[in-house]
């Protein structure tokens, strides 16, 4: 027996005080409805209703009945609610990866602007450097430094995340501005670690990658320590653009300019990607995060 569509059966006759009324609601039978209660009666071992030609009635045992089953019915029909509402509005705790420096200059800020538009989303928020997969039950969405990632997941590109060299005025006054790239190797290098290793100072001359790095002065994966000491005239450093605006605005750093540009790595087209599980895309929100993070990015990397 389908006890819940019996009791759903049982409760529309009290309501509606007739078996033929209740089966009009549900669009079935009376005789199929009442054969549902009366299987429902004897499951209990107790008579819920009082029958006759005319009229439907509570026994003492079945108001009892009647007003247990009303609060579960009750809750039930939340429950529901809450489900088709959780299908349509965005809400929920969306959890997101990101690496550490990204997070903290874009991501974050973006995320209260966020959190104003989808107050009943709860936010989970990870920043990380460390290599990891989009696990489907770790993380809703990821957002990743570096070339396409393979992973079976749908990669949208957010912005380039090309490395440019940059130094103070005070180093550059001091040590004089490199004219050459093969220069770079007399100057002192302040050097960002990624969980690969740390970054060289690489250059493609002649067909032909060079290794241009100059002398480490300090190494290290936060790239706020790397970029106050550049600020402070210790070495030249290699950053991203995106990582380096303010400095740059400000003057605080200046961008080092070559015939032949510098790079990290022999990989070409280096960008921040924002990587999400391609079927979970019609969880509202997870579509809401992802389309506003594509479109509030776009401006501000233009």
């Amino acid at each position: 027996m389908d006890q819940l569509r019996a009791i759903r059966y049982f409760s529309k006759v009290v309501e509606t005080g007739s078996f033929s009324k209740a089966a009009k609601v549900f669009g079935v039978p009376p005789s199929s409805l009442s054969r549902r209660v009366s299987d429902l009666e004897k499951s209990l071992g107790a008579t819920l209703l009082k029958r006759s030609t005319r009229i439907v009635k509570l026994t003492e045992v079945g108001q009892v009945y009647y007003n247990d089953v009303q609060h579960i019915l009750n809750q039930l029909e939340q429950s529901e609610e809450t489900v088709r509402s959780y299908q349509t509005t965005p809400m929920g705790r969306l959890r997101i990866s990101s690496m550490v420096g990204f997070g903290e200059k874009i991501l974050l800020p973006l995320l209260d602007e966020f959190s104003a538009l989808y107050p009943q989303i709860v936010l989970d928020v990870s920043l990380s450097d460390e290599l990891s997969t989009l696990g489907r039950d770790d993380v809703d969405i990821a957002i990743r430094g570096g070339y396409a990632p393979n992973e079976r997941v749908l990669a949208i590109r957010l912005m380039d995340n090309g490395f440019i060299p940059v130094a103070s005025p005070s180093y550059l006054a001091t040590h004089g501005t490199p004219n050459h790239v093969s220069e770079l190797r007399e100057h002192m290098g302040l050097y960002f670690k990624t969980p690969t290793g740390i970054t060289p100072w690489l250059c493609h001359i002649d067909g032909q990658w060079q290794d241009v790095s100059g002398s480490a002065v300090a190494i290290s994966n936060n790239g706020s320590w790397l970029a106050k000491k550049a600020c402070a005239g210790e070495g030249i450093l290699m950053s991203t653009r995106w990582a380096l605006a303010g400095y740059l605005a400000s003057g605080a750093l200046q961008e080092l300019t070559f015939e032949h540009r510098l790079a990290i790595t022999q990989h070409a087209d280096m960008a921040v990607y924002l990587l999400y599980q391609k079927q979970r895309y019609s969880v509202p929100k997870i579509k809401a995060a992802v389309d506003f993070l594509v479109e509030r990015i776009k401006v501000i990397s233009h």
